[in-house]
Formats: C-alpha cells, structure tokens, sequence
C-alpha cells in the first residue's frame, strides 16, 4: 500500500492505534486548551473525555501507541472502512443500521436518554413526555436519538441539528423549546450553562429505549475479528466503578474546559467570554488559520500551474492542409483524444462540489486503489485539482483576450510556437487574469472549510471543536468570521498593490519604447 509523508497505515499490526472521534461530544470526546495526565495531544491542542480515556485502555492494553484522529462524526464510518483508523470510539451506539457496515464491540457505557430544556421555558417542570405535547425538539443530525422525538405526543418535530453546541444555542435562543441527548452530554451541557435544565422523567414516563439503543461501543472494520477479540477482553477487565468514576471526571474536566478556567463556573458577560475564547483557544485559532492559509495558498499555485499546462495544450492548433481542414492523421487524433479528456476533467471538477470531490479521493483512494493518503496531502491536491479546472478556463479566456497580430508577427520574427507561448502571451494573458487568480484564492481560503470532512484540521475544523468544547456556538464562529474577513482583505489589497506595481512596471517599459522609437 502506497503511504504519502511516510503516515503510518491503519494496520492491525502497527504500533500505533489510531482512534476516531469528532472532539465535539463532551464529556464523551472534546478539545481542551490545556494539557493534564488524562489528556491526549491533538494537532496543537489536547483531547480530553470518557472516549479518550477508553481509547488509552484500549491502547495500553494493545501495547500500542494512542493517536486521536478527529474526525467529523458524517466521516467515522468512511474513515473505519477505508482504514483510515483502526477503531471508533465516539460514543456511538451499535443500530442495525451501522452493524451492517461495521463490527462493535462489547457496551462500554450505558445511559438514560433525556430532554434539555431552558429552565424558564414552560416545559421545565416537565415529568413525563406527555408533558411536552406541542414542544419544538430536536436532537443531532445522524444519530439514532433523533428518532426518540417521534415518542413524544403530538410533538413539534424539528429538523435534526449538527451538534449539541448549536443545539443549545436553539434552546437558548428559543428557535427550540429542547434537544433530546444522553444523561451524561446533557448534564455537562446543563452545568456549563445555568440557563438549561435536564428533565427527569418519572418511572414508565420517559423514552423506551432498549439497551443496544442506549449503549455505545466500539466500532471495528468488519472482517477484523483479532482485533474485535482484543477490545472485548480489555473491556471486560475495566471494572464498572472505575467507569463511572471515569465518566465523573470527564463531566468536571468537561465544565472547566467549558469555562475556560479551573473550577470556575460564574457566569460571564458577552465580552469577558469573547475575550476568555480567545486568550485560552487563541493558538488553536492560529493553528488552523496556518492549515487554512497553507493549502489555499499551496493549491492555488499548484491550480495556476495545472491550469496553464491544460490551456496550453487546449490551445495547440490542430495540424491542418492547404485548405485549412483539419488534417486526419494520428498527430490530431491524440490531440482529439486528450482535449476530451481535458474537457471531462474540466467539467467534472467545476460541476461538482469540493467536499464531494473530497470525499471520494480521500476514502475511495484506499478503498479502491489501495492509496493511503495523508489529509494534509489529499487537502493540496484536491485544492490543486479543483482550482486548476478553474483557472484553465480563465488562462484559456487570458490567452484568447490577446490579439492574435503578436502571434502572427512573433512567428514572423523566427520565434517558435513556444517561445512565443511563454515569451509574448503568457505574461500578458496571466497579467489580465491577475484579479481572477486571486479572487480564486480568496475563494480558496474560504472553500477549504469543506475540508474538515477528510480531518483536516483548518480554521473551520478548529472552530467546531472549540464550540464543543465551550458549549457555545455564536462566540466561536464570530471570532472564526472576523478571522477571515481579517484575511481576506488582506490577501485582496495585497493583490491590488501587486497589480499596481506590474502595471506601473509596464507603463515604464512602453514609455522608453515611446522615446526610443
């Protein structure tokens, strides 16, 4: 199996164990800002909860070496299948749905299925579901606690929700009257905001939930029973009073992380939680704006350069006869067939979405072609391939815009069909297409948010484990926003003062062609 930047494979028989999760579940998964001995370092900052501790046991017990893999919740499953990890250890509960796709090992924690609510809202003192006739609730998009909405009577069901931050914020905005989740998330969550208050409902009154449906375990790729047997036996040597004392401890460290001090739990005004994300998430913010500028800017020069080569070759005339008819011979056939093929290649990847194109180079290289690829690697490349779809288009458009006289006469002057090319039109035609370039890196910085489904850890991907990590939703992605509209700007009166200067510089040289002539 091919292994770009030397990445160790997701092998059975690796050292290291590489373990899913989306840090976006607490107490279950999160990031934290600072490290402590229960936490695990993930690209700049530490993965922290229940999940991450079992993966250690998991680990230790493997004889191997812990690694986090954060990934999107939507990517877990491909992420498992095309050996992107080793295992899943998420909180996710074992449907028939996913054991169909994937193995899952013994439980590893059980718990209740709840109701948050605003402690003001009308339904707080709620005891049964029938309480909450006519409720707006909700729960995680892609999980099977979505479906427990539908046990409540008459209920207003709505559309499932990302993730349990943005959840809180419905409720505390009142877009909803409540989410449905697990005791545990909805207790932190609860702690972490005062506003909200976790129903309990009376005996026989609440949801009916099997155990399979209330349980979570690991997820192993199927066909690995070695290492399903492995898991199952360490599992079962974790005694259930260090479980629950482990999950005890990731509810407290879930609460600081949320506060962003060591046991502090007051509430705070707007701008002193502004300024608290910032001062202890600051560097991860950094982190993923060096990732975001890294690979927009990367994969545009790489998209340039692909562009230029595909316009190019579009733009070599086909061989002709005396008459101007397009000669039928073997040297224009090739030519036909790679103009179609550069013609798919265009289409394809401007007619599809990036994160779908994302999605099927990333996991469909190893499942398919055996590639394993790195997600900063696939990241360029899927930025490069997408951006030089575009930009040959512009490049061709760039070189057409150019008066087809200085070809005529450059060739008169002795100068070949290349020297010409890359002497006489290309600086001229990139010239013209400068404010297209950069608008397409602008784009870039912008786009490359889709990237956190192959685990890419940009700005986005940041920003998301942040608002899991704090509960809060509008301050994370505020500060997100001012950060690219800081970039963008800049990146925009940068590029204007390059065009400025290129365009002085050939002024000048047109006026000392003016006093020679």
């Amino acid at each position: 199996m091919f292994n770009y930047f030397n990445v160790p494979l997701a092998k059975a028989d690796s050292e290291t164990l590489k373990v899913g999760m989306e840090l976006a579940y607490a107490p279950y998964n999160f990031m934290q800002a600072t490290p402590n001995q229960r936490t695990v370092e993930v690209n700049g900052g530490y993965a922290n909860g229940y999940d991450v501790q079992i993966a250690k046991k998991i680990a230790e017990g493997m004889g191997k070496n812990l690694e986090i893999v954060a990934t999107q919740w939507d990517g877990l499953l491909p992420g498992l299948t095309s050996k992107k990890i080793d295992i899943i250890c998420a909180g996710m509960s074992p449907t028939n749905e996913r054991r169909r796709t994937i193995y899952f090992s013994d439980y590893y924690y059980t718990s209740e299925i709840t109701v948050v609510v605003k402690k003001d809202s009308k339904y707080a003192n709620a005891q049964s579901l029938s309480d909450l006739v006519g409720a707006k609730i909700t729960g995680q998009l892609g999980t099977l606690v979505y479906n427990y909405v539908d046990q409540i009577p008459d209920v207003n069901k709505q559309p499932a929700m990302d993730d349990f931050p943005t959840m809180i914020t419905g409720v505390q905005s009142g877009k909803i009257d409540g989410y449905i989740g697990e005791y545990p998330a909805a207790a932190s969550a609860a702690v972490a905001n005062p506003d909200l208050k976790v129903l309990e409902f009376s005996k026989d009154k609440g949801f009916n939930v099997s155990k399979d449906q209330s349980s979570i375990a690991v997820g192993i790729k199927k066909g690995n029973n070695d290492l399903l047997n492995q898991v199952n036996e360490i599992l079962s040597n974790i005694p259930q009073d260090e479980r629950d004392t482990m999950m005890d401890q990731a509810i407290k460290d879930s609460q600081n992380s949320a506060s962003g001090l060591e046991n502090s739990s007051q509430e705070k005004s707007f701008w002193e939680n502004v300024t608290n994300i910032i001062q202890h998430y600051g560097g991860m913010f950094l982190r993923g704006l060096w990732v975001t500028l890294l690979i927009s800017l990367t994969g545009t020069i790489f998209g340039l350069i692909i562009g230029l080569i595909v316009a190019c070759i579009r733009y070599i005339p086909y061989q002709t006869d005396s008459q101007g008819k397009k000669r039928k011979n073997i040297s224009n056939l090739i030519r036909v067939i790679i103009n179609a093929i550069l013609k798919i290649y265009i289409e394809v990847f401007r007619g599809t979405p990036m994160i779908v194109q994302a999605t099927i180079i990333y996991f469909g290289a190893d499942e398919a072609l055996g590639i394993d690829m790195n997600p900063l690697f696939a990241a360029i490349m899927i930025i490069s391939i997408n951006t030089g779809a575009y930009l040959s288009e512009i490049v061709r458009g760039g070189i057409e815009s150019i008066n087809k006289g200085q070809t005529e006469g450059a060739v008169s002057l002795g100068l070949s069909r290349f020297q010409t090319m890359t002497k006489i039109i290309l600086p001229q035609a990139i010239r013209n297409i400068m404010p297209a370039i950069g608008n397409e890196f602008v784009i870039n910085i912008k786009d490359s948010a889709v990237l956190n489904v192959i685990s890419v850890t940009e700005l986005f991907f940041v920003t998301k484990t942040i608002k899991g990590a704090t509960y809060q939703t509008y301050i994370p992605y505020l500060i997100t926003a001012a950060i690219y509209l800081v970039i963008t700007l800049s990146v925009t009166q940068i590029l204007k003062y390059i065009e400025k200067r290129m365009d002085r510089s050939k002024a000048i040289i047109a006026k000392e062609i003016t006093l020679e002539e």
